[in-house]
């Protein structure tokens, strides 16, 4: 199949840039899945914006949004970056608006929340399923739009470029292999325009946040395509996981209760009903995630405690349902009243801070090949991303990729004649016939992770972490080559290749700086204020 544009991940980058795509050509969205299957419909706190004067908080402006954003990144933002994302806000709040998402009003104003890290109310939401709302307006759109084909269940294996198929000069895409999974054929997209937008990888660790389709497969793509990836040592852990041992299902395991719940008064305590991360930040419950999940290891340490608790017992009857109504009647459904109970939490993996390298346009060290939202590393987050500034950047960049695009190589105008792509070559190869050794290497590489790689690290755990890794690249090598290519064989391909780009760098990182925390390097050290990039070519 051949495309003008081809996209990678059904999320708010990708579709955003997919409807603005349409108006200049044909464009192909892949999902591995089913669309909705992206951490955009999984988000509940909302989208962070300083609207026009009239709708914003009193005495919140641009600056003061660039400000909690330098500051949440702990010094390695690019200050250029956050300026223009945090600028294109309001413009990112119309296009959403324009395209269906509903966010809550009142009397004609929308109504603002509150999040760690953030000085004014200024985070636009649609009740607790923010990401829902979006995801929704979304994909109906691009369904409705002539020009964009979607074709759900169709896994991108690796990317199609000119460097792989032999030229030493002018490495540029040409589009991607593709798993069909219902007829299990492999096929060729073909496109001179690229767009990673397949999200980040919550599923390398044991606990997360993220649905299970988080298995990192945009930065391994990227990767094993010879782009440059950086930061990948500053994974978030969301504070407030539901702690609910011995439940099944994945809603279950990786029930998110917002910051937003905080914003709105939610205070943490421990067992003894004490607020212990005041003793941490004076901005306590409120502080920025990566202190605020420090402040709870800690705790847990400190006490041998299984969970800490979030108390919006003090807030009144009836607040959390109409507030909150998905995590009220999710806890609910899960046996435990939140207006009279406090709710256990734990943290756990949520957002990955860097990614494919690129510029504030998404570009990235591949002629044609773009990277947005979470999958991208525009220099936004920094070393520790502010609340809900997420499905912001992920707008804004989707816009910005496209106008470069369309300066740089617009469709019609190619060049030189494309090299021909050969088919794929399954080769002789057996049906995969022992998936537990997928599923123990899955277990294997998250239980790693989350044990020698997460909150707190040392230089021993990381190094060890690194060596189990190599063999485990090695397995899964053997697997992939001698079977033939299945969804399972694919993930966990991607999985570890991503773990080891994470240990990677967080070996390299010789400091404490925002979420890389090591015991062996408690300090900041302004040596390290600088990206972390790993080349692979």
């Amino acid at each position: 199949m051949t495309a003008d544009f081809l996209v990678i991940g059904a999320g708010i980058a990708g579709l955003s840039f997919a409807l603005r795509a349409a108006r200049h050509g044909s464009v192909i969205v892949l999902t591995k899945g089913d669309a909705f299957e992206s951490n955009t419909a999984w988000a509940q706190g909302g989208i962070a914006s300083v609207l026009e004067a009239g709708q914003r908080d009193a005495g919140d402006d641009e600056e003061k949004h660039v400000a909690d954003t330098l500051d949440a990144g702990a010094g390695l933002c690019k200050e250029a970056a956050v300026r223009t994302i945090v600028h294109e806000g309001a413009a990112a709040i119309d296009d959403l608006t324009g395209y269906g998402v509903s966010f809550d009003r009142e009397n004609g104003h929308y109504l603002l929340g509150k999040e760690g890290g953030h000085s004014h109310r200024r985070i636009l939401h649609a009740k607790d399923t923010t990401g829902r709302e979006v995801a929704r307006a979304l994909i109906e759109e691009a369904r409705r739009t002539p020009n964009i084909t979607m074709l759900e269940n169709h896994f991108v294996i690796d990317l199609i470029t000119t460097g792989r198929l032999g030229a030493v000069a002018d490495d540029r895409v040409l589009g991607a292999y593709v798993l069909e999974r219902e007829s299990g054929e492999v096929a060729v997209f073909r496109s001179d325009r690229v767009v990673l937008a397949a999200g980040g990888c919550g599923k390398v660790y044991l606990y997360t946040t993220n649905p299970d389709s988080a298995t990192g497969d945009a930065v391994a793509l990227g990767w094993r395509a010879g782009a440059n990836i950086a930061n990948m040592e500053f994974i978030q852990f969301h504070p407030t996981c539901f702690y609910n041992p011995g439940a099944t299902g994945p809603e279950a395991r990786s029930f998110l209760v917002s910051e937003a719940v905080r914003g709105e008064g939610g205070i943490l305590i421990n067992a003894k009903g004490e607020d212990f991360t005041r003793k941490i930040d004076p901005r306590g419950s409120l502080a920025p995630r990566d202190i605020v999940a420090r402040a709870i290891d800690r705790e847990l340490k400190r006490t041998g405690a299984a969970c800490v608790y979030l108390d919006v017992t003090h807030k009144p009857k009836g607040f959390m349902k109409e507030r909150f109504p998905y995590i009220y009647s999710t806890l609910l459904k899960f046996g435990l009243d939140c207006e009279t109970q406090p709710i256990p939490v734990v943290p756990a993996a949520h957002y990955q801070c860097g990614g494919v390298l690129t510029d504030v346009n998404g570009r990235t060290s591949i002629r044609g090949l773009f990277a947005v939202g979470e999958a991208g590393c525009t220099g936004l987050h920094g070393a520790n991303r502010l609340a809900s500034n997420s499905l912001l950047e992920g707008n804004v960049i989707a816009r910005r990729a496209l106008e470069e695009m369309m300066r740089l190589h617009p469709p019609g105008r190619e060049g030189s004649i494309p090299p021909a792509i050969p088919p794929w070559e399954p080769g002789d190869v057996a049906e995969p016939d022992e998936l537990v050794v997928i599923y123990h290497n899955w277990d294997e590489i998250r239980r790693l992770m989350w044990d020698y790689v997460s909150i707190v690290r040392t230089d021993n755990r990381l190094r060890r972490a690194a060596a189990r890794l190599r063999n485990l690249e090695k397995e899964v090598r053997e697997f992939y080559w001698g079977h033939r290519v299945n969804p399972d064989i694919l993930e966990l391909r991607n999985l570890v290749a991503v773990a080891s780009l994470i240990v990677e760098c967080a070996l390299r990182r010789k400091e404490s700086r925002g979420l890389h925390f090591t015991l062996d390097h408690p300090e900041t050290d302004d040596r390290y204020r600088t990206d972390t990039v790993i080349r692979r070519f």
